[in-house]
């Protein structure tokens, strides 16, 4: 008798542990870390597409010397409201925000005091908990030129420009490196 009133005390604790935890859409599991993995392997097909048709470094030298900002980005600096309008904005449309994936990009580079120095290139809020990161390193020549609002080369080589965000790091052809992070989550 002891034995069975034991046996069912320990299964209503099991029963009422098992009642107490929620399982959500965002709770974690295979197939939750299965569409991350996913999202993962995106941004960085999206990354290296873009870095192997120059999609990537034409944007990042799509810089406005009047404003001191990327061409065609609003009075915050980056874009907050989707794509920037270029070659690597379309591929950020059409690989997340056709799915309902959130994503911000970073530029990260080392600042005239050696320290790393981040800018927003495109901001679209809080990543959540959930959040991947996909980066690729852009290396900036001190020959490669600004591009104007519609990509194309405005003659100003890039070590020129005295407005540009990211200062030169080396007086050999390296101008500086640029990291370039994706981060991408579930709205």
């Amino acid at each position: 008798m002891e034995g069975v009133v034991s046996a069912l005390i320990v299964l209503s604790a099991v029963v009422f542990a098992l009642e107490m935890t929620a399982v959500t859409p965002l709770s974690a599991s295979t197939s939750s870390q299965h569409i991350e993995n996913q999202q993962g392997a995106t941004a960085r097909g999206v990354l290296a597409s873009a870095a192997e048709t120059g999609a990537l470094e034409r944007a990042v030298l799509s810089w406005n010397d009047e404003s001191e900002q990327f061409h065609h980005a609003p009075d915050a600096g980056h874009f907050t409201t989707g794509a920037p309008p270029n070659r690597f904005g379309e591929m950020l449309e059409r690989s997340f925000d056709r799915q309902g994936i959130a994503y911000n990009v970073y530029l990260r580079y080392q600042g005239a005091d050696g320290r790393i120095r981040t800018r927003e290139y495109v901001d679209q809020g809080a990543p959540s908990d959930h959040a991947v990161r996909a980066t690729w390193a852009l290396s900036l020549m001190a020959d490669d030129e600004i591009r104007d609002g519609n990509g194309d080369p405005t003659g100003t080589t890039v070590s020129d420009e005295s407005t540009y965000f990211a200062p030169r790091q080396s007086s050999a052809g390296v101008y500086n490196v640029i990291n370039v992070e994706v981060v991408v989550w579930r709205i």
